[in-house]
């Protein structure tokens, strides 16, 4: 590949995705942004499209302006992802199911069928698909979650296997608990259905980690810039955690 690398970002207005997008910028990658949120304030050198990416006419549109802003793509970044349901599984609803496994799985796939003859048309590439540590372990309370999150291991680790060949690269991020908006919505939850102090259970989700801290989305975004590039020319099907050390995802209030 000649020229700054082309890559699209789902999920790139805001946490792990936008810092995912600042990263490749500064590598002087040209970065397009989707986000299902408004018209997200994006540095010059990329594009943004406002997108549902778990609807196919949307990632069809978004595609269509990834090729008219870049001319092509070497790097996918399936990043796009929603915390689901708090709570044990018999009180949670079917649709609340669907919703997360759409946004989280249908996404991905979407997105990645998409790519995979860009990619192929740009002599190779790399697509990273952003997983948690939840979908490595088990995660109490956060079942659709959990799931979802294995799948998205289940679909990279299977890619990678398919496009190889082709010079395209999969690979699968886990990031820990990240500091930020996200993680504290997903504090507050865990609080409302447990009747747990959120002090406690941000404390107990630190306890968990070897490093006992939470991680930065920073620090995924470097990860992201390192395996998309040649440095990184053989990590291919691999299932990635930056985490701090996980432990357990089984609070340290509950053992």
């Amino acid at each position: 590949m000649t020229g700054p690398q082309r890559v699209l970002i789902t999920g790139g207005a805001s946490g792990i995705g936008r810092a995912m997008a600042d990263a490749f910028r500064k590598d002087g990658a040209l970065v397009h942004v989707a986000d299902v949120d408004g018209t997200a304030d994006q540095p010059p050198g990329g594009g943004f499209t406002a997108a549902d990416v778990s609807d196919p006419s949307d990632v069809d549109r978004l595609f269509d302006d990834v090729m008219a802003g870049l001319g092509g793509l070497d790097v996918l970044c399936a990043n796009v992802g929603i915390a689901g349901p708090t709570g044990p599984v018999e009180e949670l609803e079917a649709s609340d199911w669907d919703r997360t496994m759409a946004v989280n799985v249908r996404s991905a796939f979407l997105c990645c069928r998409r790519a995979v003859p860009l990619l192929r048309e740009a002599g190779g590439g790399s697509i990273l698909l952003t997983a948690s540590t939840a979908g490595i372990t088990g995660y109490p309370m956060r079942s659709p979650y959990a799931a979802s999150k294995y799948a998205v291991v289940g679909l990279g680790q299977t890619l990678a296997m398919e496009v190889g060949e082709l010079g395209i690269r999969v690979n699968v991020i886990c990031p820990g608990s990240v500091d930020g908006e996200r993680m504290d919505g997903v504090i507050a939850a865990e609080s409302a259905a447990t009747g747990v102090p959120e002090a406690n259970l941000r404390a107990g989700y630190e306890k968990q980690v070897s490093m006992r801290t939470f991680v930065e989305g920073r620090d995924i975004g470097a990860m992201a810039v390192f395996l998309a590039s040649p440095a990184a020319r053989f990590v291919n099907g691999q299932t990635i955690s930056v985490d701090g050390g996980l432990e357990t995802l089984r609070n340290s209030w509950r053992t």
